[in-house]
């Protein structure tokens, strides 16, 4: 168990990482997934796994995203006036939500992430990539501070540092795709940090074993995040690579994939 201690969260963490610079989603729904079969392995009780997962992925997030706003920051693909308009609604949201999850069940908490995941692929599948509109495109406005507080909420109940809902939401203003992208992990960075400490926070006590903070598993949340530094810029490579329209799809198929396996559980 010792060797596969030292080995199963890193390598969650380079998949991780990969996701959050190619996606913008820090990796968190494939973490939660992973995290939820994973942790009653170390002990963690199956009643309380799912609010685990969430919390200890949405940690982990918190360095995962500052790698991958960092990558996408050198390439200049984050509307850093975008980010300052919504960070007051996402660390609002952010708390807010994980406040909600810590009174709900833990198979209402998965049903909630796949319904995420139908909704949000479906949504992405079905919109039309914008034209080109250029880099003057930089939405801002009290709307915007409105939405991060309903993207964070639902972040924090599905463990994710909101992605899914953030890209398609600057791609609807008219951002480019890869801009959506850096944007989205920038403003990750802040839904992960106020609902990891939510969750930590609010968490009844000693509700998880060994080395912990409320329901943060600290060796898991850890070990993802170191790994997932180094490879989120692998992922920002990626994006910048590929069509946006692609991008789209794989993002789509992505949470197909992820929603289905969470059923099997």
């Amino acid at each position: 168990m010792l060797t596969w201690s030292m080995l199963c969260f890193p390598l969650l963490g380079a998949v991780a990482g990969i996701l959050a610079g190619l996606l913008g989603i820090g990796g968190g729904i494939v973490l939660v997934t992973a995290l939820v079969w994973l942790l009653p392995l170390y002990g963690v009780p199956q009643d309380a796994a799912m609010h685990t997962a969430l919390a200890t992925a949405l940690a982990s997030i918190i360095l995962t995203g500052l790698s991958s706003a960092r990558a996408h920051h050198l390439r200049g693909s984050v509307l850093w006036h975008s980010v300052a308009w919504m960070l007051p609604g996402v660390l609002l949201g952010g708390w807010l939500g994980s406040w909600l999850a810590v009174l709900l069940d833990g198979d209402v908490l998965r049903y909630c992430v796949v319904a995420y995941c139908g909704v949000v692929g479906t949504q992405l599948l079905l919109s039309r990539t914008p034209e080109a509109s250029g880099d003057a495109v930089v939405p801002t406005g009290p709307g915007l501070s409105g939405a991060g507080v309903g993207i964070g909420a639902l972040s924090s109940i599905v463990g994710i540092g909101g992605g899914g809902m953030t890209v398609p939401l600057l791609v609807w203003l008219g951002v480019s795709p890869v801009r959506a992208v850096g944007t989205s992990s920038a403003c990750g960075v802040f839904v992960a940090f106020a609902a990891a400490a939510g969750y930590a926070l609010q968490a009844p006590a000693d509700v998880v074993p060994g080395v912990s903070w409320g329901y943060v598993y600290l060796p898991g949340a850890i070990g993802i995040a170191l790994a997932s530094v180094f490879a989120a810029p692998y992922g920002t490579r990626i994006a910048h690579a590929i069509s946006g329209a692609t991008l789209k799809r794989v993002f789509a198929l992505f949470l197909y994939l992820v929603g289905a396996s969470l059923l099997l559980l």
